[in-house]
């Protein structure tokens, strides 16, 4: 698939680790450091615009070493961009450490994940089939 892109940062597009990868890294675009302290959170541009194909979804998600090893992690997560989006990708950090934490230029700050998806169409109904879960959630299958 490809996808449209206006990259207005001074970083390379965003790319697969390795072959098999879902996600591309998405980088911080920054004219200078950015500190986020315990329970801030933060908009972080990375001056990349894109044209989605129709039917498309760029998902924008957690980078599991940022939450691990500096307990940065994202709002509004997965972030969705539609098909009709045209404007910078933006990624909401948020500190849930306990200590200030540093987001350089060109820090890998999240990943972005491309995805098919259909619109839905509501079926008014009165009754719905039964099934074996019915209304059990929230724990109802057990602990183990």
């Amino acid at each position: 698939m490809k996808i449209r892109v206006i990259n207005k940062s001074h970083h390379p597009l965003p790319a697969y680790a390795t072959l098999q990868s879902a996600g591309m890294d998405l980088r911080a675009n920054l004219e200078s450091p950015v500190i986020l302290q315990p329970l801030e959170r933060k908009l972080i541009p990375t001056g990349l615009y894109i044209a989605l194909p129709a039917g498309t979804e760029a998902q924008v998600r957690p980078r599991s070493g940022l939450a691990l090893k500096k307990g940065i992690t994202l709002l509004n997560t997965p972030g969705t961009i539609d098909a009709d989006y045209r404007g910078e990708i933006g990624v909401i950090l948020i500190n849930l450490s306990n200590v200030p934490v540093t987001v350089e230029d060109g820090e890998r700050i999240a990943q972005m994940v491309v995805v098919r998806y259909e619109q839905a169409e509501w079926d008014a109904v009165e009754v719905l089939d039964e099934t074996e879960r019915g209304a059990g959630g929230f724990g109802h299958s057990g602990e183990k």
